[in-house]
């Protein structure tokens, strides 16, 4: 997994981006920040395939964040690194599990 932070467009604003290995997905995290508890404002990528590329994740971020311009390569370099690892039981189990409660 991999995960960048990046201060949001907006005052209290952080954004997060990366690639979920074990979900097969790229996310994207706003959060508004500064109170006892985060606020999530948006959260994508949560479930199996739901981002398939580092374009579409980055799309959803921009309107939050300023990015680098090189951040798709990164990502999808994150993403190759990946590639010939397998799941072990406790991520079949998740995996198995938001299947099964209608998550994902």
């Amino acid at each position: 997994m991999s995960r960048y932070d990046f201060s949001g467009r907006l005052d209290g604003v952080s954004v997060s981006i990366g690639w979920d290995r074990p979900l097969g997905t790229f996310f994207v995290q706003v959060k508004q920040t500064g109170d006892a508890d985060d606020a999530v404002l948006l959260w994508l990528g949560t479930y199996p395939g739901e981002i398939s590329s580092a374009a579409e994740a980055i799309r959803f971020a921009t309107d939050h964040a300023e990015l680098p311009a090189d951040l798709g390569s990164i990502l999808e370099t994150d993403r190759l690194k990946t590639l010939g690892m397998i799941d072990g039981p406790a991520q079949r189990a998740a995996k198995d599990f938001i299947v099964r409660s209608g998550l994902g």
